[in-house]
């Protein structure tokens, strides 16, 4: 065995939504030692901080920019899917909603083997790590590290959005993440005095001077080093020179634990580059096996969305924020006082329903925004529009990650089997319904204006079918990969150890056995949360043990 005297304690390996809690959390103990490794660069880039400009974030230097197969439930498409590769990883290039999931999502975990995780168990790491706009309650904390707030610009058409649900009977909900989740409101969202509130502006920048926290960006980790089952460290590839091309091999070692926080891409592929997944993928690629997972890289969910698309007839939109008359007094504003629309995330407003009822919980949220949002941003029809996007809650199908060859370097395969469960399209029909039902209404008449997607009504419901396989997209909140349990395709047991193998937990959004009713920002911060609450009591213990033994030697 290697000397560990000189070595660091807990290697985490990606800096995104859990990677900073647990930085954070681990080194608030000065007697341990953290090394945090990012595969991106420091989150400088200017649009960044910038709420209004997240889109302007996708394929740029701090996005993996990946994308899936093409889909045959999608009419052969493959989807963008975009993941943050920056310090505070996709937190840093989302679109800033705060929404914790439904209650029974994290009831529904522990009935699957997963002591702990039920509702009222998490619902206390929410509580800590928030602080909330509007003060503590039962469900809110204060004075926390991550900010929660109100939109600071809410944009007029918002509230004719919600005014219009309330016309069909939904009820106005205030908060979502309280003791309801049902009805229409404003998003709560991470921004803070008008800016971005990622996890590392929340909890990795207040703490960069510790001396016993090292971070190191551009370092992508290719291998989990092992000795006699054990995780004993990484081995690192560093960019270096000014072109990005050249790298070094760097092997970091630590005493303690390596914690996976990559996410449910990047977490599940490091695990298979390491031998560690299923046996005949790892033989195939010619790798070495040293555990047998098969449900490595299995159990894929994301959240998908079908966007309606309206031109906008009293020309207030959002569209223009960014265009040239405009943009030097809105980025004045948002710089000198921190305020103005480019404090806004766009997506202000939603709602949760049931689309049939005595569902257990919502099935179907939806995002308003008052713009057009065509082919992500990528694509700016001109003049003013409006989107309201109809997102699948809890899909039923399917998909993987799979390595595409030895090479770390190489994007992985994904394959997220999008429409496979027919039931997913059939609550999506529902969902792409009822939206147009929402926009309909008296209190969206001034700004309805032409239909942009679709360009006319469906004429039944193979053409409503047909247009929804050609336009839904991902939501970016890819989970499942490496999920918690004790079944047969369980990758982490409750306390995210990874089976089989000592000194390895991963603590990200690929731990979800089920994704969340909602956007997974939140909860993927709450299992950071947890994941350190579980680390730190296991080192408790571990000296507790010590201790004890110490004073048998010694009697």
């Amino acid at each position: 065995m290697k000397n560990f005297a000189d070595h660091v304690d807990y290697i985490l390996v990606g800096a995104g939504s859990a990677g900073c809690v647990l930085a954070n959390r681990l080194s608030a103990d000065p007697s341990v030692r953290v090394l945090l490794l990012e595969a991106g660069v420091p989150d400088a880039k200017m649009e960044i901080p910038v709420p209004g400009a997240f889109y302007k974030l996708f394929k740029t230097e701090v996005d993996w920019a990946y994308s899936s197969t093409p889909q045959p439930g999608l009419n052969g498409r493959s989807l963008f899917m975009p993941r943050g590769k920056t310090l505070g990883g996709s937190s840093s290039i989302n679109a800033m909603i705060y929404i914790r999931g439904h209650r029974s999502d994290y009831d529904h975990w522990q009935e699957l083997g997963n002591p702990g995780w039920d509702y009222e168990s998490v619902l206390p790491l929410f509580r800590r790590s928030e602080d909330f706009a509007d003060g503590a309650d039962e469900f809110h904390g204060e004075g926390g590290d991550l900010t929660v707030s109100r939109p600071r610009f809410p944009h007029e058409m918002g509230e004719a959005f919600i005014q219009s649900a309330e016309a069909l009977g939904f009820d106005r909900n205030n908060d979502f993440n309280g003791e309801h989740q049902t009805g229409f409101g404003r998003y709560h969202v991470n921004i803070r005095n008008g800016k971005r509130c990622s996890s590392a502006v929340a909890f990795l920048r207040p703490i960069l001077n510790r001396p016993n926290l090292t971070v190191v960006t551009q370092a992508q980790v290719s291998e989990i080093l092992m000795e006699e089952g054990r995780a004993t460290g990484v081995r690192c590839m560093l960019t270096q020179g000014t072109d990005g091309r050249q790298r070094r091999v760097q092997d970091y070692h630590c005493r303690r634990e390596v914690i996976l926080c990559g996410g449910a891409i990047n977490s599940p592929q490091l695990l298979m580059l390491s031998g560690i997944g299923p046996k005949d993928h790892l033989e195939e690629l010619g790798l070495p096996v040293l555990r047998d997972l098969p449900g490595v890289g299995l159990n894929l969910q994301d959240h998908l969305f079908a966007p309606l698309v309206f031109s906008n007839r009293q020309r207030n939109s959002m569209d223009t924020v960014d265009r040239p008359a405009h943009l030097l007094p809105n980025l004045l504003q948002f710089f000198l006082l921190d305020r103005g629309p480019l404090t806004s995330n766009i997506a202000e407003s939603g709602g949760f329903i049931r689309t049939v009822e005595g569902l257990r919980a919502p099935d179907m949220q939806f995002h308003f925004i008052p713009a057009y949002f065509v082919n992500h941003g990528f694509e700016r029809p001109d003049g003013h529009g409006l989107s309201l996007c109809a997102t699948l809650l809890a899909p039923q199908s399917r998909g993987s990650i799979q390595l595409r060859s030895a090479d770390p370097l190489a994007s992985p395969i994904i394959d997220p089997q999008h429409y496979s469960k027919k039931a997913d399209l059939e609550t999506m029909k529902r969902g792409v319904q009822m939206a147009l039902e929402i926009l309909r209404q008296e209190p969206m008449a001034p700004y309805l204006g032409k239909p942009f997607s679709p360009d006319e009504h469906w004429p039944n419901d193979a053409a409503l079918e047909q247009w929804i396989r050609n336009t839904s997209e991902a939501l970016y909140h890819p989970v499942g990969t490496c999920k918690m349990g004790q079944d047969s395709l369980a990758v982490v047991d409750a306390s995210l150890r990874v089976h089989g193998i000592r000194g390895l937990r991963v603590a990200d959004a690929s731990i979800m056995p089920e994704i969340v009713r909602g956007n997974t920002h939140a909860p993927t911060v709450m299992i950071g949360e947890k994941a350190a609450d579980l680390i730190l009591e296991d080192a408790r213990q571990a000296r507790k043990g010590l201790s004890t033994v110490k004073k048998t030697v010694n009697g």
